[in-house]
């Protein structure tokens, strides 16, 4: 806040006053004036402004240096004085207020105001530019405004952090930043300017809230070593005085957040710099002579949809998954995307590396860093095998649940993003985050972990939508549902487009082959036949597969399931029919595979009946799909046909990936095995309104 200070002038000897460039001095004019006067004028050196006011009279609001103007005395005005420059010496600066009666040019008597002005100012990049700048808008300093004519500082969470925490009893206070590190945190800057025979009679306290300095760390740079910063404030050290003044004073401080926005946790955070006059008398305490605050707002995590251009390709390299790692790879090669390799995890075999992590980043005018969120089941950190993996300017972030128990729902596997669309007139320039959930309470309802999800919707920028997903094996959205990129062809459309799994298209295309002659052909016939027992599949033809009634009042459920969903997906994107394609797939119903035998119930579960051509790798134009083992009718599979014949004319290039182990085994589903990093949005998050 800007503290404004109230003198009342007297004629018997001047006032002096320290002035902060910034700060307001409230002049009672009227408790010294002479008895009989009627008008005052004021009158002041350049480097001040004053400004009559009062509450019940219409005064003018113009300033100008050096003006004499008649004013009429009343009880309720007063002169408001501001410092426009710091002075060069003590009482550098004076105010004059003369008084008069009516009819006489000459004043009866005149009131002095000696002013010192000084320059205390905390600044940073309020303005979204990259950089910082002094600025004399306190207003805008200490308020945070969304949108593309909005204002306030940004600051990133460091998830490559030191430890500097307690170590036996010592509070490490001192790091180390290689300058790639520095420039992930955000500048704060102190401008101190005045005479130095005034300054050194004050201090400078920077301080922070409690609840904030948990949250947040400030540093400020050694003067012998360029590479070590010490910390200034911290979670036990929610303030710090700097030493005596002696001297015009500029330095820049580094801050870091250490948590993103939460549901208990706004991602606001406030820094005040107060100037604090030192009491000459041990009996009489120190005053606050002023104060400048800040506002920072932590930026968010966001995660981005499949339609993003992909950056680099995380594989887990199993023996079981052998065909698929290979495939990927060949695939991200015609794609020039880099491939990294995850170290093997034998005891789940590749299953976790989309399930339990997701690539977003978080964003800053001056930065952008990608991160890893990871939501693992395990709890030791030499067990997280996607942490050591990662490249080194990428951060890692571990979210876990209350209890430190994560079922498949609760992952942040259990969610797809949309691309930006348009609502009714709302935009969503970072697309919508789809969970999967129960949708109704129930004794066997699964749902994501609510500390996840309340994460998720504190970020604010991609509007978390829930859709019905617990119908599935695994209950999550991707099972059926996908977005893949398209060049817009005409006005109206949308540059991607939805994909859904669709039975009765399935039905549909078995029922047009088995018309033309071809009801005797057989699903599954290059799998090999142990390959068919262990995943408990027999390779019936189009005829057998038409007349199973049982799974078709099966699909007949996972149908009005995903009917369900898409008319959500289109209330809630905005979508139309023309950009959703239904894509041919199958599920059966089974019990649960993936709980223990304890936690399963008589509730059965949708599962894809052939490798599920939803689960895609999307690359661009280059799609990696799950190969179906469908009919082969005249030497090609009719599934992989229809495939092209929906997303090649949209000009994507189809490839199908032939691993059946990888798709229907206790391995789990195949993209489970690969997780993709892609590009960052080009729309900055906070020129948007939540």
């Amino acid at each position: 806040m800007s503290l404004q200070s109230h003198i009342r002038l007297s004629l018997d000897r001047p006032a002096h006053s320290l002035c902060v460039q910034g700060m307001e001095i409230c002049l009672d004019v009227y408790g010294c004036a002479p008895k009989k006067c009627q008008f005052f004028t004021v009158t002041c050196t350049p480097g001040v402004t004053v400004c009559p006011h009062s509450p019940i009279m219409d005064m003018s609001s113009k300033e100008e240096e050096r003006t004499i103007t008649h004013w009429p005395l009343c009880e309720s005005i007063d002169v408001l004085v501001k410092m426009t420059s710091p002075s060069t010496v003590l009482d550098g600066d004076k105010v004059l207020v003369s008084y008069l009666v009516l009819d006489n040019e000459e004043p009866v008597a005149t009131a002095v105001l000696y002013l010192t002005g000084i320059v205390i100012s905390l600044d940073v990049d309020i303005y979204r530019l990259g950089h910082v700048e002094m600025t004399s808008d306190k207003k805008a300093k200490k308020n945070w405004v969304w949108g593309p004519n909005g204002w306030g500082a940004v600051l990133l969470v460091n998830c490559n952090s030191p430890n500097l925490g307690h170590q036996s009893g010592f509070i490490t206070t001192t790091t180390v930043f290689l300058p790639e590190e520095m420039k992930s945190l955000s500048p704060m800057m102190l401008t101190v300017q005045g005479p130095s025979d005034v300054l050194k009679r004050y201090q400078l306290v920077l301080h922070t809230s409690a609840e904030e300095a948990e949250r947040t760390r400030v540093y400020r740079p050694l003067q012998d070593n360029t590479d070590a910063y010490q910390m200034l404030l911290w979670s036990s050290q929610p303030s710090y005085t700097f030493a005596t003044l002696e001297d015009n004073w500029n330095e820049t401080f580094y801050v870091e957040a250490t948590e993103f926005p939460s549901d208990s946790f706004s991602g606001l955070i406030s820094y005040s710099m107060s100037l604090v006059e030192k009491s000459q008398d041990p009996s009489v305490p120190e005053t606050v002579v002023y104060k400048d605050t800040v506002v920072f707002r932590v930026a968010p995590c966001i995660f981005t949809p499949s339609t993003q251009m992909p950056l680099e390709v995380y594989l887990c390299r199993q023996l079981q998954v052998q065909g698929f790692a290979d495939a990927v790879t060949e695939l991200s090669e015609r794609s020039n995307i880099q491939v990294a390799t995850v170290y093997e995890d034998l005891n789940r075999q590749g299953r976790w590396l989309q399930d339990e992590v997701a690539f977003c980043y978080t964003q800053a005018p001056h930065k952008t860093l990608s991160l890893a969120f990871d939501t693992p089941h395990i709890q030791k950190p030499e067990d997280f095998p996607m942490k050591y993996s990662l490249s080194p300017e990428i951060g890692y972030v571990i979210h876990d649940t209350e209890d430190h128990t994560v079922t498949s729902m609760d992952s942040i596997g259990n969610m797809v993003v949309s691309p930006p669309v348009k609502v009714a007139g709302k935009e969503y320039p970072l697309g919508r985050i789809l969970l999967g959930s129960s949708f109704y309470p129930s004794k066997q309802a699964r749902n994501m972990s609510r500390a996840l999800r309340d994460f998720l919707y504190a970020q604010q920028v991609q509007a978390p939508v829930q859709l019905f997903s617990d119908w599935l094996m695994v209950g999550h959205p991707d099972e059926f549902m996908c977005f893949v990129p398209t060049e817009v062809k005409s006005k109206g459309k949308k540059d991607f487009r939805l994909l859904l799994a669709s039975p009765s298209s399935c039905y549909k295309l078995f029922q047009e082959k088995k018309d033309e002659g071809y009801g005797d052909v057989q699903l599954f016939e290059e799998v090999q036949e142990e390959q068919l027992l262990s995943n408990g599949k027999e390779p019936h033809t189009i005829t057998q597969l038409l007349a199973n009634e049982e799974l078709r009042k099966q699909n007949d459920y996972v149908e009005k399931c995903i009917n369900l969903n898409r008319a959500l997906l289109k209330q809630e994107l905005g979508l139309e029919e023309q950009d959703i394609i239904d894509v041919p797939q199958l599920f059966c119903l089974e019990q649960l595979t993936n709980v223990s035998s304890s936690q399963r119930t008589e509730k059965l579960f949708a599962r894809p009946y052939f490798p599920n051509l939803l689960q895609m790798v999307v690359m661009g134009k280059n799609l990696g799909i799950p190969k179906p083992f469908g009919p082969q009718i005249r030497g090609r599979c009719c599934l992989e046909e229809r495939i092209r014949e929906l997303l090649e004319p949209l000009d994507l290039q189809c490839t199908f990936i032939a691993d059946f182990d990888c798709y229907l085994t206790e391995v789990g589903d195949f993209c489970s095995c690969a997780n993709i990093r892609r590009v960052p949005f080009a729309f900055k998050w906070w020129q948007m309104v939540p």
